[in-house]
């Protein structure tokens, strides 16, 4: 039996569901720690070893992305469809410049969801919440309550399709950009989709009739100074769930993708646009393109990394999706069953932000 004494003086054991919560009320974030002026983070954003030992840089010369320039499309569009179909079929990942976006309205997009987090804490609690019932959410960690460890960032969620969300619960400080932005998304994404259909030989229009890109979320992430960067990161090791995702960066790196050479760097690139597969096109195209998992570092810099993610998902959660029948044959029969969307994004919001395994569960 312990003594008085020694039960005084030992701490009470760490209540992690306790620390989370009490985090998850403040609604201030990430964002909120960091105006606190903590020099260590709190123990439920600490990941476990055999993720931060995977999170040393490589040495040497790294290879990068493939650069895609659309405004060949008029010259050459044949070889514009083999640079992204070869792109697509193996990294998953690629930039595109030249895609139309005016310089001023990227960096304006960029400003006015930086504005946003950066907004005194009361008036960003106004909008923290974990149902997206209004299509509006300011949350840190959409998988907090469920992740081994959390990530060191924010998020502003707005759906923008097919219902998208009233214009009154978009907060004023972002409302019109977001507004302008969704408009040149739809606008790149449909050249994309168009690009990626012809790749696959169904021709611009192949995938117009399955409404890839009519469901869509934007996801503004600001990833603050971290004062361990050793300790966590900013975005846990996932692959999208959807078809298409397109995300403008700023200047600050610390996006990374899983290649045959290891985890290599989505560097900057200035008005550039990063792409990339997400597991339902991997599914549809039977397996001809690959989704691929990716992550984010925790933010070393001063300065604070502000991206925005635009995730591209068929708008009818009804329908019925699989491999297309046109890309499947006695030699290369469906990899994967059928399934309504609402079953494939159940499924997706059930797992952790920890790696690939969606697609395996829809495999034959």
């Amino acid at each position: 039996m312990s003594s008085p004494i020694a039960t005084t003086l030992s701490s009470p054991p760490y209540d992690r569901l306790k620390a989370v919560k009490e985090f998850d009320e403040t609604k201030a974030g990430v964002k909120g720690l960091i105006d606190s002026g903590i020099k260590t983070i709190p123990s439920f954003f600490i990941h476990p070893p055999e993720i931060l030992s995977d999170l040393v840089p490589g040495s040497g010369p790294e290879p990068e992305i493939p650069t895609i320039d659309l405004s060949a499309i008029h010259e050459s569009r044949a070889t514009v469809v083999d640079q992204i179909r070869s792109a697509a079929s193996t990294v998953g990942f690629f930039q595109v410049i030249n895609h139309g976006v005016s310089p001023d309205l990227l960096r304006s997009v960029v400003g006015a969801m930086k504005a946003f987090h950066e907004q005194p804490a009361e008036v960003r609690a106004q909008v923290y919440r974990r149902e997206a019932a209004t299509g509006v959410s300011y949350i840190s960690n959409v998988d907090l309550f469920t992740s081994k460890a959390a990530s060191w960032r924010d998020t502003l969620q707005i759906r923008t399709g097919p219902i998208p969300a009233e214009e009154k619960e978009i907060p004023e400080v972002c409302r019109k950009e977001v507004m302008e932005w969704d408009r040149e998304v739809v606008r790149v994404g449909d050249i994309l989709l168009g690009l990626l259909s012809e790749g696959l030989g169904l021709g611009e229009e192949g995938f117009k009739e399955l409404g890839l890109s009519q469901g869509r979320v934007m996801a503004a992430h600001y990833y603050p100074f971290c004062p361990q960067p050793n300790l966590t990161v900013g975005l846990n090791s996932h692959a999208d769930p959807g078809a298409l995702t397109i995300l403008l960066q700023g200047h600050i790196g610390g996006l990374q993708v899983r290649t045959q050479h290891g985890w290599i760097h989505v560097k900057p690139l200035d008005g550039a646009l990063v792409i990339n597969i997400g597991d339902l096109l991997q599914i549809i195209s039977n397996e001809e393109y690959k989704s691929a998992d990716h992550r984010v570092l925790a933010n070393s810099s001063n300065e604070p990394r502000v991206s925005i993610a635009v995730f591209l998902i068929p708008g009818n959660r009804e329908k019925l999706f699989g491999p297309l029948p046109e890309l499947t044959s006695a030699e290369k029969p469906a990899l994967y069953r059928n399934f309504t969307l609402n079953e494939f994004m159940t499924r997706f919001f059930k797992k952790e932000l920890d790696g690939k395994s969606l697609t395996n569960f829809f495999r034959q």
